[in-house]
C-alpha cells in the first residue's frame, strides 16, 4: 500500500534534519576524493550495478517493495489557510511500514571528500539530550548507529488508557534507532521505530528494504546536507490530480486525505 502519511502521525516525530541550514557552502562537485560506496552490500548508488528488484521511484530514492510492506510519504507544510491549517506541502521523507514498525528514510547531499554520518550522529544525539531524551552509540549491519529514548507527548484521547505514573509525567518514552550510510556524494539516513527495535523478524524486513534502496544523486552541485529532491511516482500524481478535480482545487488538502495504491500479493 502506498499513501501519504498525515501530519502528526508516528513514527519519527520531531527528528527531522530538513530544517537544518547547510553549514558549508562548499560545492560538493569541487571535491575530488569520493566517499565510500556500498561495498557491494547496499544501499546502492544509481551509477553502480545493483540487484534488480521491484521498486517505487521517488526521484532521489528508489524504494523496494514486497509482501507486507506499506510505503508512505512524509510532507512538510509550505503554506497554511486562514485558520492556520496546513494546505500545501513538499515531500521530505519516505516511511516504510511493516507490522508495527516504521523506517523513515531521507537522502542528503554530501561532499565527495568525506561522509557526514559521524557528524550528523553526534549532532542528533546532542539535540535529543537537550530535549530531555537519552542516547547511546550502537553498532549494526550498516556500521555505527545511534540508539535513543525520546520523550513523546501522550495524546489526550488515550491519556486514560496509560498507567498512572506515565499519566502524571505527561509523556512516554519512545525508543528510536538511527542508521546511516555515507555514499558517493550522498548520505542516506534511516530512523527505525516501533516493534522492530526489539523484534528481529520485523527488523529484518526493514533492514532488507534499507539495504536495497537505490540513491539517485544527480549531477547538480548541492551544498552538503541539502535534502535530495523527492517526487511522487507517476501513478500517485495521477491519483492526486483526479482527487483534486473531484473535490475542487479550493477544497483539496493533502494533509487531510491522500491516495492509496494497494498491491495485492
Amino acid at each position: 500500500m502506498f499513501r501519504r502519511r498525515r501530519q502528526g502521525e508516528e513514527p519519527a516525530e520531531n527528528l527531522e534534519l530538513t530544517d537544518e541550514q547547510p553549514e558549508a557552502s562548499e560545492d560538493s562537485d569541487a571535491v575530488e576524493d569520493a566517499a565510500p560506496a556500498s561495498g557491494g552490500k547496499g544501499p546502492w548508488d544509481s551509477e553502480e550495478s545493483f540487484p534488480e528488484l521491484e521498486r517505487i521511484d521517488f526521484g532521489a530514492i528508489q524504494v523496494p517493495i514486497g509482501p507486507g510492506i506499506e510505503v508512505q510519504v512524509n510532507l512538510e507544510a509550505t503554506e497554511h489557510d486562514a485558520e492556520g491549517n496546513p494546505m500545501g506541502g513538499r515531500m521530505v521523507a519516505v516511511t516504510i511500514v511493516t507490522g508495527d514498525s516504521g523506517l523513515q528514510v531521507q537522502a542528503f547531499a554530501a561532499p565527495k571528500r568525506s561522509g557526514i554520518w559521524a557528524e550528523v550522529r553526534q549532532e542528533t544525539a546532542g539535540e535529543i539530550q537537550e530535549a530531555g531524551g537519552q542516547t547511546q552509540d550502537g553498532e549494526g549491519p550498516f556500521g555505527d548507529e545511534l540508539h535513543a529514548m525520546v520523550p513523546v507527548q501522550i495524546p489526550e484521547e488515550v491519556m486514560d488508557q496509560v498507567p498512572d505514573e506515565i499519566r502524571e509525567q505527561g509523556f512516554a518514552w519512545q525508543p528510536v534507532r538511527f542508521i546511516g550510510v555515507d555514499g558517493p556524494r550522498w548520505f542516506l539516513r534511516g530512523v527505525v521505530s516501533g516493534a522492530a527495535i526489539e523484534d528481529e523478524e520485523q527488523w529484518q524486513v526493514l533492514e532488507d528494504v534499507f539495504r536495497n534502496i537505490v540513491v539517485v544523486r544527480g549531477d547538480q552541485p548541492m551544498p552538503p546536507r541539502e535534502l535530495l529532491e523527492l517526487t511522487l511516482p507517476a501513478e500517485a500524481q495521477e491519483a492526486l490530480a483526479q482527487q483534486e478535480a473531484e473535490e475542487g482545487e479550493d477544497d483539496f488538502n493533502p494533509f487531510e486525505r491522500g491516495p492509496e495504491i494497494t498491491e495485492v500479493r
